[in-house]
């Protein structure tokens, strides 16, 4: 399988996604990493601070795992699942804030978390093709092109 791209957004396949969010999935074992999509990151903007949530602390789906500051918004980060947060990626942000503009896939993942509720919650998620094709009617009607933060 391959990436899907539309107007430079790209929307990996091996992904799940909760779209209303613009929050990634990837399941790693008991695990999940979540991240904002590149559509996120491209409405929002270059990042500029992020206030990061407890270590340990649990959360429920909708609930924010961190607030987010760019160039144009700040909100917060809502996850789409419920659980603990065991994890954040508040060194990659400390060395270089536009991490999650420049690879919101890879390095710029935001936090991991432990879901307590996976198999019940998995119904909000749905896969890249999927999400693609929800993101492409979106970015038509706002006229979204994605790009990526340089130096």
């Amino acid at each position: 399988m391959t990436d899907a791209v539309w107007r430079g957004c790209v929307i990996p396949d091996d992904l799940l996604y909760d779209v209303g969010m613009n929050v990634w999935v990837r399941p790693e074992g008991d695990l999940v990493v979540l991240g904002m999509t590149d559509i996120a990151q491209t409405m929002g903007g270059r990042m500029v601070q992020i206030t990061w949530r407890r270590l340990g602390k649990a959360f429920a789906r909708g609930r924010s795992l961190a607030t987010i500051e760019s160039a144009k918004w700040v909100g917060p980060f809502p996850t789409p699942l419920t659980g603990e947060l065991v994890a954040s990626n508040e060194n990659a942000f400390a060395e270089d804030i536009a991490v999650a503009n420049r690879d919101p896939y890879g390095a710029g993942w935001i936090a991991r978390l432990r879901p307590e509720r996976f198999a019940e919650e998995r119904v909000h998620l749905v896969d890249g093709h999927a999400a693609m094709q929800q993101y492409r009617k979106f970015m038509d009607e706002h006229d979204i092109h994605c790009y990526r933060c340089a130096e």
